[in-house]
């Protein structure tokens, strides 16, 4: 156990600048943040939390060794992330067609609360980069003498708060930046850089 909180603060600091990197999770709290204002973003922050749980539980009992024997496993899941990212892409776009007058990120009938949850849920759970953090980089930082499935749920729970903390540091920018991001042109320019984005990812990952 000592040996394990000895590894805590490289491993902090590695995984606060993982959750830094622009990647599909960031883009997708941001489009909240623009779309749906900050009820919405911070809910789909809990379920991308959840996903990083599932993902680190799914580690701890196993599924580290499947990823590690099967190619076809990681590539289920690579294009997946594919599919799923390209196919938000897209809808943002179709949504600059409607009217934006009834934008407001105070608005808490825009996106209902069980849509944005799923939505950080299942960005997260096609996230191929979370994936091969939780079943093959976590794993480095477990010492011998602890427990690995104790050892990697308990980093993923460090990540999952890591995660949420920089989430929410970013839902309040927006949210700071309410005034400003309320003019209709500056609402189109931003969920179509937004669009752009996620749909940017998505072809980096099915490049990778």
């Amino acid at each position: 156990m000592s040996q394990l909180l000895s590894n805590l603060p490289s491993f902090i600091f590695t995984t606060v600048l993982l959750v830094m990197v622009p990647g599909q999770g960031v883009a997708m709290v941001l489009r909240q943040s623009i779309m749906g204002g900050p009820s919405a973003a911070f809910l789909s922050s809990l379920g991308n939390c959840l996903g990083i749980l599932v993902w680190s539980t799914s580690s701890a009992i196993g599924l580290s060794a499947i990823f590690t024997r099967s190619e076809t496993a990681y590539l289920i899941l690579k294009w997946s992330g594919v599919v799923f990212l390209t196919f938000i892409s897209l809808q943002t776009f179709l949504s600059l067609r409607k009217e934006f007058g009834k934008f407001d990120l105070e608005s808490t009938t825009k996106f209902s609360a069980w849509g944005s949850f799923r939505l950080g849920l299942v960005t997260n759970l096609t996230n191929a980069k979370a994936a091969v953090y939780a079943v093959a980089f976590i794993p480095a930082f477990i010492p011998k003498e602890t427990s690995l499935g104790f050892g990697i749920i308990a980093l993923g729970t460090v990540w999952a708060l890591i995660s949420i903390t920089w989430n929410i540091a970013l839902i309040w920018t927006v949210k700071k930046s309410a005034t400003y991001i309320q003019k209709p042109s500056v609402r189109r320019a931003l969920t179509a850089v937004s669009a752009v984005g996620i749909l940017g990812i998505a072809i980096t990952l099915a490049l990778s």
